[in-house]
């Protein structure tokens, strides 16, 4: 049985000699030399993505709007002799995607996978979400997801190579109560991927799911503390996952060893979509025992 994390402790993040020294239960041969891109590489499920495809051998690319974040990335991978390209972008602006696509051309001159991990929200009741807001999220979930896949297949495409694509989104079963933007913007990635899964594949191209369910990364920081206490209770393990968990399984399902498996989506959850419940805001008095 795993120990319950300190959630006192929720901002803390492993560090560099630890991330660099975590059993991998994978093939380290299966992404030597790949290329790799991971947006949004800088904190939580995307930081343990990036360090285990480091020590794997592939040639990681990551993204993400804060330079500083991927500047202390960049630096935590150094201090163990790893090399990574990080490019500041905002995955809602079109020009920034095609400037990282060509900065990925440039530099390594091919592509093998796309993880598509960059996401955000906020916990808030639907009731009392702005439009502003609400579209926030849709852009930067489900239309940022996007604008990466399709900028990925159109490179497969016009250099007439195969490819891989892994969307990281949520267990949206039965919603995510009190964060309906991206329960709308995570079922929308859900259902593209499955769509695009059947017209990319006579271009070679997979494209599958992985649907965390509660990860205890630095994110969580921004809950109220009444519903960071019932997150283990989201789930019949009775325990929070682990970003090394959740990206496992997208090494997993985006590499040559599931070289059959297209617009699949794989749960990553402790079980979650069997039972449970998640309240991000604390569960409402009327729903309490």
């Amino acid at each position: 049985m795993k120990v319950e994390p300190d959630l006192g402790a929720i901002a803390a993040r492993p560090d560099a000699a630890i991330m660099a020294t975590r059993q991998i239960a994978l093939n380290e041969i299966l992404f030597r030399d790949k290329v790799v891109l991971v947006s949004g590489g800088a904190t939580g499920i995307g930081r343990a993505l990036v360090w285990m495809l480091a020590r794997m051998g592939a040639k990681v690319v990551t993204c993400g709007r804060s330079v500083e974040k991927l500047d202390i990335l960049r630096d935590e991978l150094a201090s163990q002799g790893y090399e990574i390209l990080a490019v500041p972008t905002d995955i809602r602006k079109s020009e920034d995607v095609a400037s990282l696509f060509a900065q990925i051309r440039e530099h390594h001159g091919r592509l093998d996978l796309l993880i598509n991990n960059a996401g955000g929200q906020f916990p808030q009741s639907a009731i009392d979400m702005s439009a502003n807001g609400f579209r926030a999220v849709i852009d930067n979930n489900l239309l940022g997801t996007w604008s990466m896949m399709q900028s990925a297949a159109r490179y497969w495409r016009d250099t007439n190579m195969p490819g891989s694509i892994v969307n990281v989104v949520a267990v949206v079963d039965r919603g995510i109560l009190g964060a309906a933007h991206t329960a709308a913007a995570r079922a929308g990635v859900i259902y593209l991927s499955k769509t695009v899964a059947v017209e990319w594949i006579p271009l070679k191209i997979r494209v599958n799911c992985v649907a965390p369910g509660t990860i205890f990364t630095e994110g969580m920081a921004g809950y109220p503390e009444e519903a960071k206490k019932t997150f283990a209770r989201s789930n019949p393990m009775l325990r929070l996952g682990d970003p090394w968990e959740v990206a496992e399984a997208c090494l997993f399902i985006g590499s040559d060893a599931s070289s059959f498996t297209t617009g699949e989506l794989l749960r990553v959850d402790g079980g979650g979509q069997l039972w449970g419940e998640q309240w991000t805001q604390g569960k409402p008095e009327y729903f309490r025992e």
